[in-house]
């Protein structure tokens, strides 16, 4: 798909001039996705604003939740958010070797046992119906504890949110990552040993 399936609009008013601001210091562009969602301001405000703070969350380690919403991601399709997550995992400090991979993490020799058993949780919590089993959330709250469990929880339920509000609306990559000189991302599917996009 070349274009969002609803049209963007323009960001007009003191709003919108905050935004843009924002977006082009944040991201170095304003994504179109704004533009979408600027046709119904509220939904837009809530959507950011929840985000906003669950950057803030501090009990579950901010690698666990960035590649949990990349597994849900890479499992949805969107385009956008595999890309964006990749773009702020690189700009938060996080290992962007391994946020590379997640479209291939069953194949993957990259991640640690704790890493993998969060991308599966990620992905059985956004099957329909969800998949998740006593034993892995069993096994996540030893290695995790409660607090922290939740919080990966919530944000990949938030993930699931997303991506699929972003796929339905036909909302796709942007090219953030590649702005910044990040490698692409490794193809879904791909065998452990077989090359990568470099």
């Amino acid at each position: 798909m070349t274009s969002t399936r609803i049209p963007p609009k323009e960001l007009t008013g003191l709003y919108g001039a905050v935004v843009k601001m924002f977006a082009r210091r944040t991201f170095g562009q304003v994504p179109r996705s704004l533009g979408v969602m600027w046709h119904h301001l509220p939904v837009l405000k809530a959507s950011m604003g929840f985000g906003q703070k669950l950057q803030k969350w501090d009990q579950c380690d901010e690698g666990l939740k960035s590649y949990a919403h990349m597994a849900v991601a890479s499992l949805v399709g969107c385009s956008f958010c595999l890309d964006f997550n990749y773009f702020m995992a690189h700009n938060h400090g996080l290992d962007v070797d391994k946020a590379r991979e997640i479209p291939r993490w069953r194949v993957s020799g990259v991640f640690t046992p704790l890493e993998r058993e969060v991308l599966e949780y990620a992905e059985a919590m956004s099957q329909t119906p969800p998949t998740v089993t006593d034993e892995r959330v069993a096994s996540l709250m030893r290695q995790l504890g409660a607090a922290a469990l939740i919080e990966l929880t919530t944000v990949i339920g938030f993930a699931n949110l997303t991506t699929r509000s972003n796929t339905a609306l036909g909302i796709e990559s942007e090219g953030f990552a590649a702005s910044c000189g990040l490698k692409p991302m490794a193809p879904p599917g791909a065998r452990l040993g077989e090359a990568t996009a470099s």
